[in-house]
């Protein structure tokens, strides 16, 4: 999909105005690798089956975010990357993002002045289907409901993963992402979960979450299961050190265009360990005859109940200010979990 023919590139304005019968949006487009600025566009009044959201927050999905915003999303992947309500093209300029809670303005009466969860990029008003937008539940603030994305691939790993009763489970990456599995993972009766990151402070994180957590060189080796989500070679080298015999490693990391070089001689032969990809973007197999992506992300909503999920937001910010933060928070050193904007009222 392709920039609307009618966007114009302007300074971010800060309120929705009306146009004739068109409303007029501001939203954070990619424009050249590590390059981001703000655009106002317009769009038709809703119809009878769509609604109109005025944005509260949205998150920013740093992982996936960052190869968007640094250009290196590879040419095999450009269909399979696009976002649902994604504008443009990669690798620029595109309007990219996944994380948007808002409120109802128009719209059909049940969903009317409801706060709502849609997988829209960053923008602060915006139309869409009306069974596009989920309304987040009662006991979820729309502060917290920013990580339901994040949740849903955290459900489709542990899906993949398998975790079970009394297994010895190991996360690599403490990422938002990583966390929300070993938090998962955690739940299950008799599962004992290690979650390992380089940066040692990520220990706070793991102990708001109830989490065992350890550096590289402290993690316990003979795991039954490894989930590797911090997106380094390293750790899925390390991956392939901490699992036992027969073991299976889940790689729910995404490269983008680089190339990954690991150890696949020796102990992965002879110890006979399964390696296998996870991504959000599929149901396991088992579970399509049931299951589909609205509910997946019922659930994912509902789990975000838990108010220690909290620990998961590292920061937060002024829509207006995301062209200059950009550089920083998708940049090599960012330490960003998952970091939130606010939108104007």
């Amino acid at each position: 999909m392709s920039a609307p023919d009618d966007v114009d590139h302007k300074a971010y304005v800060g309120h929705k105005a009306y146009v004739g019968s068109k409303s007029c949006a501001t939203a954070f487009w990619v424009t050249n690798p590590a390059q981001g600025e703000l655009r106002s566009e317009q769009f038709a009044a809703p119809t009878q089956d769509q609604v109109l959201v005025r944005t509260l927050y949205s998150g920013i999905s740093r992982g996936t975010e960052s190869l968007v915003f640094n250009g290196r999303v590879p040419e095999s992947e450009f269909l399979r990357m696009r976002a649902p309500f994604q504008a443009g093209e990669f690798p620029a300029p595109v309007k990219y993002g996944y994380c948007s809670v808002g409120r109802v303005e128009q719209g059909p009466e049940a969903l009317l002045n409801k706060t709502v969860f849609c997988l829209f990029p960053h923008q602060d008003y915006y139309v869409v289907p009306a069974s596009a937008v989920l309304e987040v539940p009662a006991g979820v603030p729309a502060k917290r409901a920013v990580l339901a994305a994040n949740m849903e691939t955290a459900i489709n790993g542990v899906w993949d993963a398998e975790p079970m009763l009394g297994e010895r489970v190991s996360v690599i990456g403490a990422g938002v992402v990583g966390a929300l599995v070993a938090y998962l993972c955690a739940q299950v009766p008799g599962v004992t979960v290690q979650l390992v990151d380089i940066n040692p402070e990520r220990h706070q994180l793991a102990e708001q979450l109830d989490v065992a957590f350890c550096t590289p060189e402290q993690a316990v080796q003979d795991q039954d299961c490894v989930i590797h989500a911090s997106g380094q070679t390293a750790g899925l080298r390390q991956a392939l050190e901490l699992v036992g015999s027969e073991g299976r490693i889940i790689e729910m990391s995404w490269f983008g265009e680089g190339d990954v070089a690991i150890p696949l001689g020796g102990a992965f032969h002879s110890q006979r360990l399964t390696l296998k990809a996870s991504q959000v973007g599929q149901l396991p197999p088992k579970l399509r005859p049931r299951w589909g992506y609205q509910r997946r992300l019922q659930l994912a909503l509902g789990l975000l109940v838990d108010e220690r999920l909290d620990a998961l937001i590292s920061g937060e910010s002024d829509f207006d200010q995301l062209p200059m933060l950009a550089p920083k928070l998708f940049g090599p050193g960012s330490a960003e979990l998952c970091h939130r904007l606010r939108y104007p009222s």
